[in-house]
């Protein structure tokens, strides 16, 4: 991957994802697939009816540098009805490996975090694989707690928001 300039302290943008971006997150999401040992080709149109449609299944933010994506996060809503509490699960969180080692996974996770308290969201859940030890330590290092002590999920509670 090439056209990002890592040299610039904001070298890349978060923002919600667009139309057009349905191609290169359809390759994020296999590159994604690819890491994990997964073999797949996202239908674009299936992921444009989840992330764009008239009522979305996920919320998409994506990191973009240079014209290029060059991450993304996926969230699913959640929630604890007992409780009268919402949260947010980071469903899918990837960064391209050209784009890796420069804090782009943090700043997405910073992003899902920030819209889970715009949206009044109590906690916001992660999954990472058992083996994925740099992740965990990575959601470790954002103040997430590990829940579930049989698998890598963890739990980071947000702090209740004011007139909200």
């Amino acid at each position: 991957m090439t056209g990002f300039d890592i040299t610039t302290p904001e070298w890349a943008t978060i923002r919600p994802v667009a139309p057009g971006d349905m191609p290169a997150l359809a390759a994020l999401v296999a590159g994604l697939g690819a890491h994990h040992g997964d073999s797949v080709a996202p239908d674009q149109g299936a992921l444009a009816r989840d992330v764009l449609g008239p009522a979305p299944w996920l919320r998409v933010l994506v990191a973009e540098s240079g014209g290029a994506l060059v991450g993304y996060a996926a969230l699913c809503p959640r929630a604890q009805l007992q409780f009268g509490l919402r949260g947010i699960d980071i469903h899918h969180l990837y960064v391209a490996p050209d784009a890796r080692g420069w804090g782009l996974g943090r700043r997405l996770i910073d992003a899902c975090l920030d819209l889970a308290t715009t949206l009044g969201c109590g906690f916001v859940t992660v999954d990472a694989a058992p083996e994925n030890r740099s992740a965990q330590a990575v959601y470790a290092a954002c103040g997430f707690e590990r829940y579930d002590p049989d698998a890598a999920r963890f739990r980071l509670r947000l702090p209740a928001r004011q007139g909200g």
